[in-house]
């Protein structure tokens, strides 16, 4: 008997044939809620799940007692109970390495859109409003030769450093990661205390991942010792900031502006006063929303949980823990 795998994220033609192959494939294609009726129902005899964005409950779990393998189209896996997993001997499995240089697309586009004010702008001139030179208040400011701050220097962060660097000769901080000397050698890279960062920088970029030390980690304080012309992006997980604290410091004018593609509530509440702040870029949650990204990370889950189900260590396996070799 085929084993049984649960889709409920995007997959191609060509990767549902993939998992065909081998096994029994139920796919849930509008899947918003883990209370869905048929969903639950087909729990039972699931082997593996493969998705994304649902939160995975110890009670789902218990729903699922022959689950071995769940493979997220993700590299963030907040969303997963990781100790309870492994405690049960699933797998875990996500995608890194594939978005990287996608995420840091996005993470300087929203550096350059709201240091130059690029969205600000583009809407005065769609209503109508250019009909002159532009004046001193509407300039932004320049990126090329600041100091880039990053809080996070994985993948993602190097890689936005990188284009930082290399691109844009900027001078580059680092902070809340081990010193990483080849980078260092590479982009003349500074390691520093988080606090002389924030404020040494003028452009500051968040690419932490959320665990129960990194929630809150920029707060009222971090905000009060950034510079007031300092350009603040998040690209990490929304709650790695505290909302609340990064409005009023706009409000108050302790920082420049924001460029934010993850918030605490997603999709973003439409009573949020980020939507009406001039100087916040807000992006919908698109770091890795490229066709080809989706793409490589739902072929990424799909070679993971074959692997795994077949008794083969999977690509990317986040509790490793929990790898109990045949």
């Amino acid at each position: 008997m085929k084993k049984r795998i649960l889709v409920y994220g995007h997959l191609n033609d060509s990767q549902l044939a993939q998992l065909n192959q081998d096994f029994e494939v139920i796919i849930f294609p509008d899947l918003t809620s883990i209370d869905d009726t048929a969903f639950r129902a087909s729990l039972s005899g699931a082997h593996g799940l493969v998705g994304a964005s649902l939160v995975i409950t110890p009670e789902l779990l218990d729903a699922a007692p022959h689950l071995e393998t769940i493979a997220t189209i993700s590299v963030g896996y907040d969303n997963y109970p990781v100790e309870e997993l492994t405690r049960r001997g699933i797998l875990l499995c996500n995608t890194p390495d594939v978005l990287t240089e996608t995420t840091a697309d996005t993470g300087f586009l929203l550096i350059m859109a709201a240091a130059r004010r690029a969205v600000e702008l583009a809407e005065l001139v769609k209503r109508g409003e250019w009909t002159r030179g532009i004046e001193p208040k509407y300039f932004g400011s320049d990126v090329h030769d600041k100091t880039l701050g990053m809080i996070g220097f994985g993948r993602i962060g190097a890689a936005v450093a990188r284009r930082g660097a290399l691109g844009f000769g900027m001078r580059i901080l680092y902070s809340n990661a081990s010193p990483k000397p080849e980078l260092e050698a590479q982009l003349g890279a500074e390691h520093r205390e988080m606090k002389t960062l924030l404020a040494e920088a003028d452009i500051i970029c968040v690419t932490v991942p959320l665990t129960t030390e990194t929630e809150h980690l920029i707060d009222e304080q971090e905000f009060a010792q950034m510079k007031p012309s300092t350009i603040f992006v998040n690209i990490a997980r929304g709650k790695v900031v505290n909302e609340a604290a990064l409005i009023e410091a706009l409000k108050m004018g302790q920082i420049q502006a924001a460029g934010l593609d993850v918030f605490e509530q997603e999709p973003l509440s439409p009573e949020s006063p980020l939507l009406h702040m001039k100087n916040v870029i807000a992006l919908p949650h698109i770091g890795s929303a490229t066709h080809e990204t989706r793409t490589a990370m739902a072929q990424r889950a799909v070679d993971n949980i074959t692997l795994a189900l077949r008794g083969e260590h999977p690509i990317s396996l986040v509790n490793e823990e929990a790898w109990k070799p045949a």
